[in-house]
Parts: structure tokens; sequence; C-alpha cells
């Protein structure tokens, strides 16, 4: 979009046509995002706790609350007592200095974020097939040239509005749409095939679908030989889930499983895109998978207009896994118990390798920890308190820290709990790079200026370091300008998985967004850069936010050598094509094996919950919900149940009901519709309180990824009297 400033000081959203991704569409949250920028939404002033409440405070007086807060825990306990909480909406340059902040300044293992409750199961299982883990593979401008697209767990009709007309070609040019889903979403209404297994069974199914291909002799023999490894024990396993046996597990008949086999394999062409449906499960990494491994054994991966893809859930969701808020990653992708990768970050950090703390906990975890072995916490673009599974029991590991300090743009549920709270900037206030589930890396640029009182995370930073680096001068390592923090990301992701060393400011905007891995010349890796692509470029005449290109060739490889002649690197759109990012170049078959959900239905908690998102509102709700607009269309939680299960309940159509689990009970009214399974309700996860929905869900990890199970657990439904 470009943002227009007008004469009061807010800004106007116009539509950007000539970007080939959302191509100008736009969806109501996008359309009405300015409204929280107005001052009676956000946050204008530093809070803190006085006498139990929150009350106007001065910067400095703030800031030394926080790093005294901080500052005391790491003395009495250790650095490991410190916790630090990101966000997948952070920019590059924030979630890279968060990163930086945890392990430098406070020293701490003790850092994630909220994108392990996103997209960390589809990543785990990437980086096991193919040695990398981006989004999609490919540009979604391949979407519509492709012949057969199986959609798993994704309502974008709702999610992703602007996405929904690659779809919409796809079928236009005479593609088939596949949509799986327990519920008959808006999504499954624009679909050739709508298959609704239960909850939690997404493995089952895609084992079964491959057990029909192996079956009907449609696994391609000759790419399997030349371009993977590993297919005799993942086909052994696949064999061991006959259609009939998937049948009863998913509730998806024989003859649809035949067909979805027969329309993903006859064309040339097809795509697997999974969600979250499939993602947050305790066996997520698996189910993921699964799905990887059918799109193997049918010869999709790595070709033209083919390929496995997850489509990512948050602004930054690609990217702010890269760079080092994650409990154990460092920037570029690298892993923190590489020594290598170690030894590349603190040279460039000025540090000791040996200073750097290892792997912490991960998001739930962290989360689980906090009053015992985490005393006090640093919290930036998150809100666990409606977001966390088991929601209850969060909050009240929050309200046990000692200290609590929350930067925000607004007062969130969790900011309501803290000891400091410090007003930030928005995306319109700021400049910094996002990386959209393409793996595109955007430019977007500060259009207004802030109200005064206000300040950037990257400032934030910079003074707690100030504060708490002693004589150290740590502070001269988190700069607050956007851009001198990007030339430092640079050269800290050079070499590494997700290379941004050969991307500049400049180039973004010249470019309209650069795919990485984008290696650099020499020079960069190096530690110098070329002066004229580090010059500002952030007062073009557009303030445009997230700003998407068009592909490059589509013949571009996966290759990340830096180019010899000093030429600068076009990126890379489309990855895979000549080998995969594994040491042998071939993509690994993982054999995997249907397993039950964690927590099955049973006499006491015979119905199945599962949960997401409506299109009006985002995420936890604390900027959607104050946007009248959008709480007009979508003004409170609700459960959505068969008419079957509301007979048996006596409920009518906005009636109260209450559905309990074994972590607490949530009360909503109820919205029958013959659009979801006898056996499962759903309720959307935006609104704190009564009708909070992850008071019930729960927290059991995936082995692998450490996501939680927000997506299938047991509860019972029962009619609320007046």
């Amino acid at each position: 979009m470009n943002l227009t400033p007008l004469q009061d000081g807010g800004v106007a959203v116009v539509e950007r046509p000539d970007f080939p991704v959302n191509k100008g569409a736009l969806c109501g949250k996008g359309r009405t995002a300015p409204a929280v920028l107005a001052s009676g939404v956000r946050l204008t002033s530093p809070l803190v706790r006085s006498g139990g409440t929150l009350v106007p405070a001065s910067w400095d007086e703030a800031l030394d609350r926080v790093a005294e807060g901080l500052g005391r825990t790491r003395t009495e306990h250790g650095p490991d007592a410190c916790g630090v909480f990101g966000g997948g909406g952070l920019t590059n340059e924030k979630a890279y200095s968060l990163g930086k902040f945890a392990r430098i300044v406070l020293g701490t293992s003790q850092i994630d974020y909220n994108g392990r409750f996103c997209m960390s199961s589809a990543a785990a299982a990437g980086m096991k097939a193919f040695g990398l883990d981006r989004g999609l593979p490919f540009p979604l401008e391949d979407i519509p040239k492709t012949g057969c697209v199986i959609l798993v767990g994704s309502n974008l009709a709702e999610t992703m509005p602007p996405a929904l007309r690659y779809f919409s070609e796809l079928r236009e040019n005479g593609g088939k749409l596949i949509v799986i889903d327990p519920r008959r979403t808006k999504t499954a209404e624009q679909a050739d095939v709508h298959l609704a297994p239960r909850p939690g069974t997404d493995l089952a199914l895609a084992l079964g679908l491959l057990h029909l291909v192996v079956a009907e002799g449609r696994v391609d023999e000759e790419y399997v030989q030349e371009r993977t490894v590993g297919w005799e024990d993942a086909r052994a396993a696949a064999m061991a889930h006959w259609p009939e046996y998937v049948e009863r597990i998913t509730g998806v008949s024989v003859p649809q499983l035949r067909e979805t086999v027969r329309l993903f394999c006859e064309p040339e062409h097809a795509m697997v895109l999974t969600a979250r449906g499939p993602e947050q499960q305790s066996k997520g990494t698996d189910t993921v998978g699964a799905w990887i491994n059918l799109c193997l054994a049918t010869g999709r991966a790595g070709r033209p207009l083919s390929g496995y893809g997850c489509l990512t859930g948050q602004g930054n969701g690609q990217g702010g896994r890269e760079h080092g808020q994650k409990a154990d990653q460092l920037p570029g992708y690298r892993k923190l118990d590489d020594p290598a990768a170690r030894r590349h970050v603190a040279e460039v950090w000025g540090v000791d390798p040996d200073s750097l703390p290892g792997p912490g906990r991960s998001a739930y975890e962290l989360l689980d920890a906090l009053g015992t072995d985490i005393r006090a916490l640093l919290l930036m673009a998150s809100n666990p308190v409606v977001s966390a599974p088991r929601a209850a029991h969060i909050e009240e590991r929050i309200k046990s820290l000692d200290f609590l300090a929350v930067c925000d743009v607004v007062l969130s549920e969790t900011a309501e709990l803290a000891d400091v709270v410090l007003p930030v900037t928005q995306w319109a206030e700021e400049t910094g790079t996002t990386t959209n589930l393409e793996g595109r890396v955007l430019l977007r640029r500060r259009a207004i200026t802030p109200p005064e009182g206000i300040r950037s995370d990257l400032e934030v930073m910079h003074e707690l370091a100030a504060r708490l680096g002693g004589e150290r001068g740590l502070e001269k390592g988190f700069p607050t300008d956007p851009e001198e923090v990007f030339e430092e990301l640079r050269r800290a992701s050079a070499g590494g998985p997700a290379d941004y060393s050969g991307i500049t400011y400049r180039r973004l905007v010249e470019e309209n967004g650069v795919f990485w891995p984008c290696p650099a010349p020499a020079a960069v890796h190096d530690g110098s850069a070329d002066a004229e692509d580090s010059e500002d470029s952030q007062d073009c005449e557009d303030a445009s936010l997230d700003a998407v290109a068009g592909a490059d060739d589509p013949a571009q490889d996966a290759e990340t050598d830096a180019p010899t002649d000093g030429a600068v690197h076009p990126g890379t759109p489309r990855l895979f094509l000549d080998r995969f990012a594994t040491p042998d170049g071939r993509a690994r078959f993982v054999p995997v094996s249907h397993r039950a959900i964690a927590e099955e239905p049973d006499d006491e908690y015979p119905v199945l919950l599962t949960t997401g998102r409506v299109v009006a509102q985002y995420q936890s709700g604390a900027q959607t919900r104050r946007v009248d607009e959008l709480n007009n269309a979508a003004p409170g939680p609700f459960v959505e149940l068969h008419p079957r299960l509301a007979a048996r309940l006596g409920a009518a159509e906005g009636d109260p009901v209450a559905v309990v689990s074994r972590r607490g009970r949530a009360v909503a009214p109820a919205r029958i519709t013959t659009g979801i399974r006898p056996d499962t309700v759903f309720m959307p996860f935006h609104w704190p309180g009564e009708g909070r929905a992850n008071t019930l869900t729960n927290p059991a990890l995936d082995p692998t990824s450490r996501m939680p199970e927000f997506k299938a657990c047991a509860v019972r439904v029962e009619a609320v009297k007046s």
C-alpha cells in the first residue's frame, strides 16, 4: 500500500495496483490500519506501576526502572533469570537487535518469540527435507500457472484475502483447488474438492494419499532416484496406512482420497501448501513432513510451478525467525550451537564466541518458567495473555514475575500487568524491512512523524544497553538508525542460509523487494560495504508499506555463492531447481507414521475444539479490537457448532454456550452451521476474558519444533442457563 500524509497528522491508505503480489487488493485490516495511530487509541506516554496502578512517567524514569529491574534480577539470580520475548511483527532490524540485546547486554539464553506458535513445525520439516526453510520456495505468481494445489489447513479467504485471487486465477486457468479443513470455510467454498478430516488427523490423511500414489503406480521413480534419499523407509511407512484405515481415522471417504490423488497427479505441475491447521499440532513436524513426502514421491519439489510451501501468518513471520530472536538461532538462520556460526556472528558483534549463551527454552516453555526460573521479562510485540495456549495459567505465571517490562503501541492485556510500559512507534512511523511469505525482503518506509513522547524499539534497546552496560559502552552496538542496523545484519547473515548480505536499502527501493538468499560480493563478507549502496534511501517520495515486487528469472536456482566477479546477485525467487540445500544436494524423505493427538475425546470431554481467525480481527486483537469498523464486523467471540450438537444441548443461534476443557472454561454465543463436523466445535482466538479460546487449548508440544497443539483438544460443550 501507499500512505499519504494528511493535514491533521494522520495518513490515508492508498491502493497500490502496480505491486504484483496484492495488486492493490487490501483487506479491511489494511484499509483501517491508520485508525490505531490515533492518540486516543495508542499509547503516548511511558507508564510505570505506582501503588498497584499504571501512571504516566518520563522516559528517563521508565527506562531507569526497566534497567534496574533487569539489572537487579541478573545480579541476584544470574543472567538466565532474565527472559526476553519477541514477536513476528517486529521488523528484521528490531528482531536482529533484540536477539543481540538478549545475548550481549543481558547475557541470557532465555529468548524466544510468538512465531514459535505460528510456522515452526513447517520450518522444522522444511529443514529436515530440503536443508532450508523459506515459507514459499517460489513466488505467489506461480500458483495460477500450476495444475493443482492442495491447500491444507488454511482459510486464506479470511486470513489473507488479497492472496485468494491467485487461487481464483488457478481455477480460471483450468487448475484444481483441493482444500483440507474440518470446517467448510469461505476458502473451502471456492474449492473443487473439500476434504473435512477430523481435527488432528492430517498426518494420516497425507500418508493415505501417499499409499495410493504407490499403489496406483504414480511415483516418479526417475526423480526419486536422481534427487532424493530415504524413499524406501518412507514408502514402507506409508504402505501401513491403507485407504480404508485412513478413512476410519480421518472420516474422509476412500473415493475422496482416490479423487484427490488423481487430481494431484495427473497435471504436469502441482503444489501442496500448508498453514496452521496441520502445523499447530503436537505432531506438526511429522504432519508437514508427510505432505512433503507426497511432493517428493510425485516429483513435484524443486521443479518449475511445483513444490511444497508454507503460508506464513504474521507481518514478518518469515524474517522474524531468521535473525536471532528465536531460542536456538543466530542471524542469517544460523544455529546457535554451531561453532562456526558462533565465531562468525561474534566477530561481527565484537565479542568472544564463548561469551554467547547457548540455546534457551522455546516460547511456551519460557512462559511456563516465568516466576520460577525466569524472574524478569522484557516483552516486545506480543500479547501472550490472549495468544498463548493454556492462557489462564500463563497469565498467572506473568503475574508471578518479579518484574515485567512491555514495549507496545497499545495497552494490551499483557501490558496491563506490567511494571513498566514503553510506548513505541508503529509501522507508519518508522522505517525497516520485513520479509514476506515468498522470502522477498521489503522496505517499509516512514510516512509520518510519531507523536511527542514516542520512541522506537531500537531507541529503547540503545538506552537500555547504555544503562545496563556499565563502562563497556554497549550502546554503541545498538544504533537507533534502522539502515545502520540493517548494514550490520547484512554482515552477520553473510554466508548463512538466509543470506541478506547482497541486499541494501537502495536495492529494495529500486527493485521493490529482493528475494533471499542474496549473497554479496566479497567486500561485504569482509565487513565492508559499498558506500553507494549504503546511502540513506529513506527520503524517497513514495511512503510505501509492505511493497512487493515481481519475480525474476524463473530458472534462478538455489546456489548461494557470492559472485566472484563483484557482480550484484539478483536474488533467488525460486529455490531448489538445480539442487536442494543439503550436503549432497538431494532432498530427504523422512519416514513418519500416524499417531493420535495428545488429548483424544473421552466420555467426560467428548468433542474436539479447533481454533482460528476471522477476517475482521488479527492475532490477539490488541490493535484490531480498537478499530470501530472491525469491531462492528466481528464484535466478539463465538462457538461454531453443528446443528446436531446444538440440538443435543438445546441451544439456539446466539444462545450462550460454555466450552470446557481440562484447563478451563470459555463462554460465547452459539453460531450454528452445517459447515462444521458434528464432533467438532470452533472458536476464534482474538478475544480476552470470558470468551478467551486459549483458556482451553492444550500446550502439548511437538518434540522437534516445540509448537503447541492449538488445533485439537478434548472439550465438552454445555448450555448456559440464563
